[in-house]
């Protein structure tokens, strides 16, 4: 099954997209679009690569290299084109415990892991699964990824040089104040003003590298003294370097390299499988939501693997790891990019920051790059959502409220799981309620159970209720045409009032079961009443080697 899978994964690859949009064909402008939005994009993800390892405790070079690997195989290979990944701090924050403890080499060898984890759930197709994310989660998730991009940014607002090492991550800072932020606060608005006006006067440049643009150019001219790339660290290195993080003696960073065993495997595997998850869920949430912006599809078990892949080779090349980005996808999608090329262009431009371009990337101010991801919060929020809120049912608000929360406060993928099981539980509970019969007596005196609503684990105890077995006939019927045997709770619900009439000694007759459950009743004595649209279902198979009586209709 696997390598069938692997084959259609293959297969399905679309190479085209990494020359042009489909069906545009060649065009000059769709390249210069496309160069532009990955080297507004690399821009961008300098601070957050930087900042996402302090966030980790480990060299700023680990996030840049996270940035590029991930970034460049996920753009060559992923199921999404126009998305950015790299390093981010859904991912930095659970890592931060692993390298204070055990060291970065240990986080190298947990990161290879992840990525084997995640080609492991691509090749099983899991990605399949995030259509059961209900539309009131993916909105929570969207409001309080614009208020978690927001957040981020006010460490921008701190004077550099004052953030200290905890040992559990860089943290705390002097906050600016007086004229050094009055003028931030000022840039920062020029520049959200510049991307709001660019596009009205011309669509050559992508607005927001306009912006960033603008204000370099006036900061560095005037010699104005604020903060810069440079400030938070140096970002000159060279070509990421292969080494194995398994094995005896010192790895790229003077810390002790992971000895290949059990015990390092006891200690990585409980990270990976989190960092795993928390990468997909991630990486497939803004693979939709991209989806929806520019009204394409994506491949959600082909962007697992290519998440899988990007990981492992970071980790064998001294990178943090990381997954799709949400805030930069969109910087790319507002930019106008919409194939591979601006993901590799993206990638290619942060790598030639880091050998040849950091003097002059270290100049920009932080506060064109505050300015274009407080655009991005704008362009992310989904505004409309006060008014949805008033319109939907309490449960989805309450669930819409509830995942925003959980984001800001928690993360992403717990957000998500936590609204997937609410909704889950509001749905069940809203179904469980549907049950009910309409009942009346045939001719020979036996009376009909004729069953409305779905019978499953949470409507199975209404269904006993149903029932009157002390003052039914000798004989009765129960109808199931306008119902469905979901589980096995529904089919021990059904036992369960067989034996009842049965101790009452009464004949119960069912009717309108799939065939598979004729044969697990039949076994148990009950008799069926066999019909020409008894429907086909054959959903029992799966539990008959367990039980006698489960099944499905």
């Amino acid at each position: 099954m696997a390598r069938t899978t692997f084959r259609s994964f293959t297969k399905n690859l679309d190479v085209t997209d990494l020359r042009w949009m489909p069906g545009e064909g060649f065009s000059p402008s769709r390249l210069r679009i496309e160069l532009l939005s990955g080297l507004t994009v690399a821009l961008a993800l300098v601070p957050e690569a930087v900042a996402f390892a302090f966030v980790a405790g480990v060299n700023p070079l680990v996030g840049l290299y996270a940035a590029f690997l991930v970034g460049l195989i996920t753009a060559l290979i992923g199921g999404r084109p126009g998305m950015i990944s790299g390093a981010t701090g859904a991912l930095a924050v659970v890592m931060v415990a692993l390298v204070a403890q055990h060291g970065v080499e240990y986080l190298f060898a947990t990161v290879v892991l992840m990525g084997l984890i995640q080609i492991f759930a691509g090749v099983m197709q899991w990605g399949k699964f995030m259509r059961l994310v209900p539309h009131p989660v993916m909105l929570g998730f969207v409001n309080g990824l614009a208020i978690v991009i927001f957040l981020a940014q006010m460490g921008q607002f701190k004077v550099p040089g004052t953030m200290v090492d905890t040992g559990h991550g860089m943290s705390g800072g002097e906050w600016l104040s007086g004229s050094p932020l009055y003028l931030m606060l000022a840039l920062v608005a020029a520049t959200m003003a510049i991307i709001w006006i660019m596009p009205r006067l011309t669509k050559l440049i992508p607005a927001p590298l306009a912006g960033i643009g603008i204000i370099a150019i006036l900061v560095i001219a005037t010699g104005m003294d604020v903060p810069r790339v440079g400030d938070l660290a140096s970002i000159e290195g060279g070509f990421p370097m292969f080494h194995m993080p398994f094995g005896d003696g010192l790895g790229l960073y003077g810390t002790a390299l992971a000895p290949f065993n059990l015990e390092t495997l006891y200690i990585i595997l409980p990270y990976a499988v989190i960092l795993a998850a928390i990468g997909l869920i991630e990486s497939l949430l803004t693979l939709n939501l991209v989806s929806d912006m520019t009204n394409t599809r994506g491949g959600a078990s082909q962007e697992c693997i290519a998440q899988g892949v990007a990981n492992t080779v970071t980790g064998f090349f001294g990178g943090m790891g990381g997954c799709a980005m949400i805030g930069q996808s969109m910087i790319n999608v507002k930019s106008g990019g919409r194939t591979r090329v601006a993901g590799i262009a993206a990638a290619v431009f942060l790598l030639l920051f880091i050998l040849v371009g950091a003097p002059l990337i270290e100049q920009i101010p932080l506060a064109a790059l505050v300015g274009v991801m407080f655009m991005v919060v704008i362009g992310t929020f989904a505004w409309n959502s006060f008014g949805i809120l008033r319109k939907v049912p309490l449960t989805d608000a309450f669930v819409i409220l509830l995942v925003t929360v959980v984001t800001v406060y928690e993360d992403l993928a717990v957000a998500v799981v936590v609204g997937v099981i609410v909704s889950a539980l509001a749905y069940a509970w809203n179904n469980a309620r549907r049950i009910h019969a309409k009942t009346y007596t045939t001719p020979d005196g036996a009376k009909v159970y004729q069953i409305q609503g779905p019978l499953f684990f949470g409507s199975s105890e209404g269904f006993v209720e149903l029932f009157n077995v002390k003052g039914d006939p000798s004989e009765v019927i129960v109808d199931f045409e306008d119902s469905r045997v979901v589980d096995q709770s529904a089919l021990q619900a059904i036992e369960t009032i067989a034996a009842k009439y049965e101790g009452a000694g009464k004949r119960i007759q069912l009717r309108h079961l799939s065939r598979d459950c004729h044969r697990l009743l039949k076994k148990a004595g009950h008799l069926m009443i066999d019909s020409d649209d008894d429907p086909e279902y054959q959903v029992a198979v799966n539990y008959q080697v367990r039980t006698g009586i489960l099944g499905g209709h």
